[in-house]
């Protein structure tokens, strides 16, 4: 039956939509009735459609099976844990390189040298021969050298931590002491990072 109004279809659809918003009250009670409807349907939807895997009559039920040739057997689902993640042990503790240490120093050494005028590019090209070249083409071409404080290596460098293929190692210098972090590459140690040590 088509509806017959003096205002036309879109007046009836706006006063049934627009019902929930004539007062607070209205609209509390729709978002009320709204919640009831959608917990239920929360509830009732599984039980109803039952989840994969399972028989209609319950999870632990046995259910009697036909053999045919060519056919293979359903495949039961025992556990319902989920699955276990193997995690890689943590690298073992080696004894500390000393080319890697080696590198460390020249490269702190290389570092503190930029005397007045030294360009960024003149400082990187002394800093290539130690460090890679993600982290020479990254981060540190964002560095100043006229920021840095210290001019000079004041002592012999201490390895802070060592695994296999990696190194930390604080040199000290006449300004804050500096930790690098070396790794193991193809062509030899070269330095990834560099932070102040604490």
């Amino acid at each position: 039956m088509p509806i017959r109004t003096n205002r036309g279809r879109t007046a009836v659809y706006r006063r049934l939509w627009g019902w929930p918003l004539r007062s607070p009250r209205h609209l509390v009670g729709t978002l009320v009735i709204l919640a009831v409807v959608l917990t239920a349907l929360g509830i009732l939807l599984p039980k109803a459609i039952g989840k994969p895997g399972q028989t209609a009559n319950g999870p632990g039920a046995s259910a009697t099976t036909t053999s045919r040739t060519g056919v293979a057997a359903p495949v039961t689902v025992t556990s319902t844990l989920p699955p276990r993640l193997t995690t890689q042990p943590p690298p073992s503790s080696a004894p500390p390189d000393q080319d890697g240490v080696r590198v460390a120093k020249e490269w702190v050494t290389a570092w503190a040298n930029h005397p007045d005028g030294t360009t960024t590019e003149q400082w990187l090209n002394g800093l290539r021969p130690y460090t890679t070249e993600e982290y020479l083409a990254g981060e540190m071409t964002s560095v100043d050298p006229a920021n840095i404080t210290a001019t000079r290596v004041s002592g012999e460098p201490q390895v802070a931590s060592s695994v296999v293929g990696s190194m930390e190692v604080d040199v000290p210098t006449d300004g804050p002491k500096v930790r690098v972090t070396v790794v193991k590459t193809n062509p030899g140690w070269r330095v990834t990072k560099y932070t102040q040590a604490g």
